[in-house]
């Protein structure tokens, strides 16, 4: 006999109102548009449908599941070991970041693939240029320093119909860049986005991962199982979040005319407040904090532009009308 039935919100208030992923998952709807997903769909013992959420394989295909049906991509596939990120809270992403361009724009979204965005560190499975081209039909650039993510990511966009001409994928040649050797002589792009690293070391990055897994789970575990995957490049580096960030504010100074407004997640809280103070010092015009929820997860998006109000008036009425 089953437990007694737990009762779950029929929406999910904390994500973006404009949300494809606010209802629970209709796994009957998802077995439809992507069957690998069936064998891993079973009761609980609250008699509901569910999935393993610990198990990679069962991440993977249902986000690929998700990518189906919401987003109309028939051949996503991602090499074994790298991060399968979670697509409700990188859409939230997308749609905050359509926000901030409408509040430059009179409160309207420019829709096309005039916009173009730019997605630093793309990873291998493309997920914010297919989010961003199927709701907003935007261009994109993805970069990573990483050749199996950037060979991945491109796979994916060329066997996409609807990403063809859309996204193009750039090797970063220099590890210790961002926008150098990314962002070509007279390219301008209206937005950037980034995932930072969280991590500064392995070791801190597999100590998260048991801190999650004991929390999900209610129950002590030693084994660093990644259910979402990741690489080195894709969960740490030197300095983990704060430093990357502050690196890119510094690197985004010299692209200051180049980019309308440049973004980033910050996920640690104690983080924002020395990035906001970097902000400052580097001498940004404008800076936007976004926050946002996914569960009991938060974090907020950065946003940052070196435009004067005038610049500012002027690129929106020559791109986005």
């Amino acid at each position: 006999m089953p437990q007694k039935k737990k009762t779950h919100p029929k929406e999910k208030t904390t994500l973006h109102p404009r949300s494809s992923h606010r209802e629970r998952y209709d796994f009957n709807t998802l077995i439809a548009s992507c069957p690998e997903l069936k064998p891993f769909v079973k009761l609980n013992e609250y008699d509901d449908t569910t999935v393993d959420f610990f198990d990679p394989r069962v991440v993977k295909t249902l986000n690929k599941a998700l990518l189906t049906h919401f987003y109309d991509i028939k051949h996503w596939d991602i090499p074994q070991g790298y991060l399968t990120p979670p697509i409700p809270g990188r859409a939230d992403y997308v749609h905050y970041a359509a926000d901030l361009l409408a509040a430059s724009n009179n409160g309207k979204i420019p829709v096309s693939n005039k916009v173009k965005c730019l997605d630093v560190g793309v990873g291998a499975s493309c997920i914010y240029p297919i989010i961003g081209n199927k709701v907003y039909g935007w261009s994109f650039v993805g970069a990573d320093i990483d050749p199996v993510s950037v060979a991945s990511s491109n796979q994916i966009a060329t066997a996409n119909p609807s990403l063809k001409g859309n996204v193009e994928l750039r090797l970063q040649p220099n590890q210790k860049n961002i926008f150098q050797g990314i962002i070509q002589k007279d390219e301008f792009f209206d937005l950037t986005l980034c995932n930072p690293p969280f991590h500064t070391s392995l070791a801190e990055a597999q100590a998260g991962t048991i801190r999650k897994l004991k929390n999900l789970q209610q129950k002590p575990t030693t084994k660093p199982t990644l259910n979402f995957g990741g690489q080195k490049a894709e969960l740490w580096c030197e300095g983990g979040e704060r430093k990357f960030i502050e690196n890119m504010i510094s690197e985004s100074r010299q692209f200051s005319t180049s980019c309308f407004w440049f973004t980033t997640l910050v996920s640690k809280e104690a983080n924002l407040k020395p990035i906001l103070y970097t902000l400052k010092q580097a001498g940004a015009t404008a800076v936007e904090t976004i926050p946002m929820g996914q569960g009991n997860k938060i974090s907020r998006i950065v946003a940052w532009t070196f435009l004067t109000k005038e610049q500012q008036q002027k690129w929106a009425a020559l791109k986005w009308k």
